[in-house]
């Protein structure tokens, strides 16, 4: 199946040819003839498989370019997130060379210079439930024309705190609007209020491999007290160009942290505490190359798609299996290699164990020697595809 074939405008098979998308994605193929039709419709798929462009691309074809409205309403859970929707967004309207214009709306961010933004009338906006409930309240956003109302993560928007404000959201759009649900997992929670949202709800579930052949999947066994050095020590001996570090607590973050600036290594520090002026300034830096390594926690990193990220390094390791795959995933993209090293204490050992029997997947032990990484048993050091490239 191609784009061509999908029945998208000339308009938009030029801007997927200008951006090097040869061929849609298994999650594309499926989304794009369901979306574009104004079914309400959840689209489940794994990270980095396309669903941003699945719901993008067949809203773009229905789009009233000449009707300076706000048409689209995309919510996501995050600063970042909502950045990266709202990128896309933009790069394809600019590629197309169609009159659409697309709007960032984000909590912590000022809200006046949002507001002029919306004096420009954009077809396509993108923000965080909170921000966008404010300048409905305050009557500054109007949505009498939307057709279609995108809530990105549904998993978090529709079983947390977020979800009064979402609903609340919904309540003041057309009542005869499509509603599009994403994400990569599926809770009971978030399964259970899309289906009261939307009764006859087209659900769309990927068959594509999740397993990612392009990753090498290796771990190293140390003291708990050794952990953050023994990032340090991984990051140089890997060479490694742009790395995402996963750690689960706080103080761990901040510590890592600290031991890699120490050392002269360029960090981003993503983690879920920081304010969002200071995670948008470390997003910004890790992808322009500022900063070399990110450390971000699950939820702080959740629907980002960075390309060019050579090696991920869980600090602590997941206890489930797909947690696993959803991190490591972020390395090895569009046919290149990739490298996952986990840093583990011995009793941990049993969930790389776990992984290998699930996925079918090789996860080799291996120690640090004289500034290298060497397979445990072989004397060659191991120089990775991703650090020679």
């Amino acid at each position: 199946m191609s784009f061509e074939q999908l029945g998208l405008a000339p308009a938009l098979l030029e801007a997927l040819e200008k951006q090097k998308f040869t061929e849609p994605t298994p999650v594309q193929v499926q989304s794009i003839p369901v979306v574009q039709v104004g079914s309400d419709t959840y689209i489940n798929a794994e990270t980095g498989s396309g669903k941003t462009l699945a719901y993008l691309l067949p809203l773009f074809q229905v789009l009233k370019c000449e009707l300076r409205a706000a048409q689209v309403l995309v919510l996501a859970p995050t600063h970042e997130l909502a950045i990266q929707i709202h990128r896309v967004a933009c790069d394809l309207a600019q590629h197309s060379g169609l009159d659409i214009r697309s709007a960032s709306l984000i909590g912590g961010a000022a809200i006046d210079r949002q507001i002029e933004r919306l004096k420009k009338k954009p077809q396509i906006l993108v923000g965080t439930p909170g921000r966008i409930l404010e300048l409905l309240e305050r009557g500054k956003l109007k949505v009498s024309e939307l057709k279609t109302l995108v809530i990105e993560e549904a998993d978090r928007l529709l079983a947390d705190e977020s979800l009064e404000a979402v609903q609340k959201v919904i309540r003041a759009c057309p009542g005869r609007r499509q509603l599009v649900f994403v994400s990569a997992t599926e809770q009971p929670k978030s399964k259970e209020v899309m289906e009261q949202l939307s009764p006859n709800l087209v659900r769309l579930h990927t068959d594509e491999v999740v397993v990612n052949p392009n990753i090498d999947h290796f771990y190293v066994v140390v003291d708990q007290r050794d952990k953050a050095d023994t990032i340090r020590k991984l990051v140089h001996a890997t060479k490694t160009k742009k790395a995402i570090v996963f750690t689960h607590r706080n103080e761990t973050a901040e510590h890592l942290a600290a031991r890699l600036e120490h050392h002269k290594v360029a960090v981003a520090d993503l983690h879920s505490t920081y304010d969002k002026e200071v995670r948008k300034q470390a997003m910004q830096n890790f992808r322009s190359g500022k900063a070399t390594v990110m450390i971000a926690s699950d939820v702080a990193a959740r629907g980002l798609d960075i390309p060019g990220i050579t090696h991920v390094f869980n600090l602590d390791i997941p206890s489930k299996g797909k947690d696993y795959l959803h991190r490591v995933g972020r390395t090895g993209r569009a046919g290149t290699q990739g490298v996952a090293v986990s840093v583990l204490v011995r009793p941990e050992v049993r969930l790389v164990e776990q992984f290998e029997r699930d996925f079918g997947i090789t996860i080799r032990e291996v120690i640090l020697r004289e500034g290298e990484m060497f397979e445990v048993g072989e004397n060659e050091s191991l120089r990775t595809p991703s650090s020679e490239s």
